[in-house]
C-alpha cells in the first residue's frame, strides 16, 4: 500500500540505503562504521530489521551478540544498537514500530536478556528498565547509569545477573558510553 510502513528482515541489497539512513541519523560515519564493523564479526546474528515507505528505507535496527558475566557462567545476550530513523521521519512512530518488530522476532528465541545505551523515557514503554538497579554492571562508566537498560525475556532466570561483556567491536569502533568533547 502506497506510503503504508513495512518492517522487515535486513537483506544485504539494502546496505546502501542502510549505511545512508544510519549516516544521517548519527550525522556521520562512526555508527556506519560500526555497523559495517559488526556485519563482519561473529557477534553478528542476522537479527537487523529496516522500515520501509514507498520501497524506501527509512529506518534500521540491529540485534547483535555479547555476553554476560555471571558467577555461575558465560550467558550469551543481545545488545539493541543502533536504532535509528532518518531525520524527516523522526517522530512519527516509525522507530516505535521498528522496536515493537525487533522484540516480537527475538522474543520468540533463546537469547534471555537484551541490553541497550539510551533514554529510559523512550525505551521505558517497550518493557526496558534500569540495569543497575536490575542487578546488573555496565561494560564502561562512560555509560551514563540511566542509560543503561535491560529488557528480560522469557528464557531469563533469576541467577542471571552481573557485568556486560559488549562485543569487542563496539570497543575496536570506541562506540560504547559518552565521550567529552
Amino acid at each position: 500500500m502506497s506510503g503504508g510502513l513495512v518492517l522487515r528482515a535486513e537483506r544485504s541489497t539494502d546496505e546502501d540505503a542502510v549505511h545512508e539512513v544510519v549516516a544521517r541519523s548519527f550525522g556521520g560515519p562512526r555508527v556506519v562504521d560500526l555497523v559495517a564493523a559488526l556485519q563482519a564479526s561473529p557477534d553478528w546474528l542476522d537479527l537487523a530489521f529496516v522500515a520501509e515507505r514507498d520501497s524506501e528505507v527509512i529506518g534500521y535496527a540491529a540485534f547483535t551478540r555479547s555476553l554476560l558475566d555471571a558467577p555461575r557462567r558465560l550467558v550469551p545476550v543481545l545488545v539493541l544498537s543502533p536504532v535509528c530513523v532518518a531525520p524527516e521521519h523522526q517522530g512519527s512512530g516509525v522507530g516505535s514500530a521498528l522496536v515493537r518488530h525487533g522484540l516480537a522476532q527475538v522474543a520468540q528465541g533463546v537469547d534471555p536478556l537484551v541490553f541497550l545505551e539510551g533514554d529510559p523515557a523512550y525505551y521505558g514503554r517497550f518493557g526496558f528498565g534500569p540495569g543497575g538497579s536490575a542487578g546488573f554492571r555496565r561494560p564502561s562508566l562512560r555509560i551514563p547509569e540511566p542509560a543503561f537498560q535491560v529488557l528480560r525475556l522469557r528464557t531469563f532466570e533469576p541467577w542471571m545477573t552481573g557485568t556486560l561483556v559488549y562485543s569487542r567491536v563496539f570497543w575496536d569502533q570506541d562506540c560504547v558510553g559518552l565521550r567529552e568533547g
